[in-house]
């Protein structure tokens, strides 16, 4: 796999710098007699039972590539872990792949999906690994991730953002049984559902175009509003990355710009044990921009330090960026944004679409000093 690599992004508002020359930074890993770049999503995890198909007869093999038999279409089997292995109709296996014939699609319980199945057994359950490639996983995540009646430029921004995390993550899972999962913990991938016309569009105008830094695709994390103001990387996860600083946030016009929760006490107990009635909460660190790394609270039973995104997840919070404060016998939680803050605003991405800015402009804002490249296969 090379990758032309371009000057470094322009400021915003200037013309895009075009593809300059080559540069090797990976060698490309692919399964056998798949040519193209495959992605390997788990998209289902931890299960006892699932039914696979496909919509047209699909051929049932082993990991090492032997047929088993096949399966008709629109015909569901059923998978069953069985201790260390799993048994698929008549087959029992630790492993199985299954691949549609004549360009058919597959399901796994309700929900359809492009390319292959490989059912994995671990530890007693069932893990469902959809093998995609690249492009056609992009088309599902930009629709899971981001309105599709968004403007182009917004999508398209995402595309490259979506496609460089996806490279980023794949080179960096030797050893596991799967790159990416289909939730906010990786992208959120909802298979061909997601998939619409500007979609496609999107990621067929950006095809194989990605960030890279120094000749290496970045890391090009994303959330949905930072609430006025990115963060630089290592306020937040405590390791300096060159490209991810903190950059004004066009996201105003976003429904969590601003956000309001309230908790009774006894609400506030059962989800922060320790503490009882509270009676204050102090940040103890916060970012630059006030997103809170740790906080002590103190009540009635005790106190206690805990993180900024452990509360985060115990209450349910949008994001770090909030205070608390007491109303009553209530809390109230004021706050602002959707996720980490790091990279790309997905709603700062659309407002500056909606100004006329181009996706390459909208990238080099939210990641500082990346170079916009293009992967090429051999």
């Amino acid at each position: 796999m090379l990758l032309t690599a371009a000057a470094a992004l322009p400021r915003c508002c200037r013309p895009l710098v075009r593809w300059g020359s080559l540069a090797t930074v990976w060698g490309l890993l692919a399964l056998p007699g798949w040519a193209a770049v495959e992605m390997r999503v788990a998209v289902q995890a931890d299960k006892t039972d699932m039914i696979i198909g496909s919509s047209t007869t699909a051929v049932i093999k082993t990991v090492s590539g032997e047929s088993l038999g096949q399966v008709a279409g629109n015909q569901g089997v059923q998978a069953i872990a069985e201790n260390s292995q799993i048994r698929l109709g008549s087959w029992s296996s630790s492993a199985f792949l299954l691949e549609p014939t004549q360009g058919g699609y597959v399901f796994i319980n309700d929900t359809w999906y492009r390319g292959r199945i490989l059912l994995l057994a671990q530890q007693g359950r069932l893990t469902a690994v959809n093998l995609v490639e690249l492009e056609a996983y992009l088309y599902s995540v930009l629709g899971s991730e981001m309105p599709t009646s968004w403007p182009q430029a917004a999508l398209q921004a995402q595309a490259v953002a979506a496609r460089s995390y996806a490279l980023y993550q794949r080179e960096r899972a030797q050893g596991r049984p799967y790159d990416v999962s289909n939730t906010t913990a990786s992208q959120v991938y909802r298979g061909i559902a997601a998939e619409t016309t500007g979609t496609h569009q999107a990621v067929n105008a950006t095809r194989h175009q990605v960030l890279t830094y120094g000749g290496q695709i970045i890391e090009a994390v994303f959330h949905s509003s930072s609430g006025g103001y990115t963060e630089n990387v290592e306020d937040i996860w405590q390791r300096p990355v060159p490209y991810l600083r903190a950059v004004q946030d066009y996201d105003y016009d976003a429904p969590v710009f601003q956000w309001h929760q309230l908790l009774t006490q006894a609400d506030f107990q059962q989800r922060v044990p320790g503490v009882g009635n509270l009676r204050s909460a102090v940040p103890e660190r916060t970012t630059p921009r006030g997103r809170v790394v740790s906080i002590r609270l103190v009540g009635d039973q005790g106190s206690r330090v805990i993180s900024g995104s452990d509360l985060r997840k115990a209450l349910g919070l949008r994001s770090t960026l909030f205070t608390i404060g007491l109303a009553g016998d209530q809390i109230q939680i004021d706050g602002r944004g959707y996720g980490h803050g790091i990279g790309l605003s997905q709603w700062g991405a659309r407002t500056m679409a909606l100004q006329g800015y181009t996706y390459d402009q909208i990238l080099s804002h939210y990641y500082q000093g990346a170079a916009l490249s293009e992967v090429r296969l051999p």
